[in-house]
């Protein structure tokens, strides 16, 4: 099989490409404008697999798309302006990567009759939840700029699958973390401060809900679907581990020898939704997925890989962010 993988250099499509190649024969196009986020050093483990090409452009260059896309018999749509914080200050960029890129990507496969199509979203495009849990029916109700324009790029590819009856499928997954992650996100932001011996930032009174799944996990799911899954249909892929930050935080401190003089808690973001929580059943039912790495488990070797990769986070210039990020 022959996959285009767009957002392909960055934290989850990197770690999917290198899942990919490690595991089977696949050819993998990796398309990436390498902007902020992305980091060609991401692939550097798989960088002289002969499966792998690597094409340095942007989604939202309908030329540039058009001359990627024949011969491949799917696409992995991972690419996406991904920051909350950041489309509170500017939603530009959200929108026409998000959503324009997008468009661009779906006409392409389209008039190259690529096979499938696995559009790969977040949970945070049905808003705040209270109790329970969405399953894939709950329409969506985004509170952010960002999640506004996941919305509408999901849209828009299920309406490609419905107007044109393209091979579409839609994931929606919960908070990822892991290795590679760009250190503006709560975890990696915090455990890149806390090893320095800085000060780290916690939003509000730190009682926002996630759940939290392994970029491993994740991809696995991602696999599946691209594999497995029904045209047209939309996967939840959740980790099952709901913290609020502040448990997360806690745990973080004790990970990095650190305690809760290290924390000062900032304003809170605007529009910030208090919890998210996915049911998972479908993509458990249909496809035989469930996650394998425990939080704990998890976390620890996620604080490991950042202590052993100094070089890798230094060099992005993360950890000197002002403010958690979640």
């Amino acid at each position: 099989m022959r996959i285009l993988v767009t957002g392909g250099a960055g934290f989850i499509g990197s770690a999917f490409v290198r899942g990919l190649l490690e595991r089977d024969a696949a050819r993998v196009t990796v398309l990436d404008a390498l902007t902020y986020s992305g980091n060609p050093a991401n692939l550097e483990p798989v960088a002289g697999r002969p499966g792998l090409t690597f094409v340095h452009g942007d989604i939202r260059d309908a030329g540039t798309v058009d001359e990627v896309m024949p011969g491949h018999d799917a696409v992995v749509h991972f690419a996406a302006e991904s920051h909350v914080d950041r489309s509170i200050d500017d939603a530009s960029p959200f929108v026409t990567t998000n959503v324009l890129g997008t468009q661009v990507l779906l006409d392409a496969a389209r008039r190259h009759a690529v096979g499938r199509f696995v559009h790969v979203s977040t949970d945070e495009v049905y808003g705040s939840i209270e109790k329970g849990s969405w399953t894939e029916e709950q329409p969506v109700a985004p509170s952010s700029a960002y999640s506004a324009t996941k919305a509408a790029s999901d849209l828009l590819a299920l309406a490609h699958h419905r107007t044109h009856g393209m091979d579409v499928v839609v994931t929606r997954c919960s908070n990822n973390y892991g290795p590679y992650q760009f250190p503006e996100k709560l975890i990696p932001l915090f455990v890149t401060r806390l090893l320095d011996g800085g000060r780290v930032p916690l939003y509000g009174d730190g009682g926002n809900v996630r759940e939290w799944l392994h970029v491993e996990d994740h991809c696995r799911g991602v696999e599946l679907v691209l594999r497995k899954g029904r045209p047209g249909g939309i996967y939840h892929i959740g980790g099952g581990a709901e913290l609020s930050n502040r448990e997360l935080v806690e745990r973080l401190l004790a990970a990095c020898g650190a305690d809760w003089s290290s924390v000062d808690f900032v304003a809170d973001r605007k529009g910030h939704d208090r919890r998210y929580a996915l049911c998972a059943d479908r993509i458990r039912e249909e496809l035989g997925f469930a996650p394998r790495i425990g939080f704990e488990e998890g976390l620890a070797r996620t604080v490991a890989w950042y202590t052993e990769n100094r070089a890798w986070w230094e060099r992005t210039g993360g950890n000197a962010l002002t403010a958690a990020r979640t």
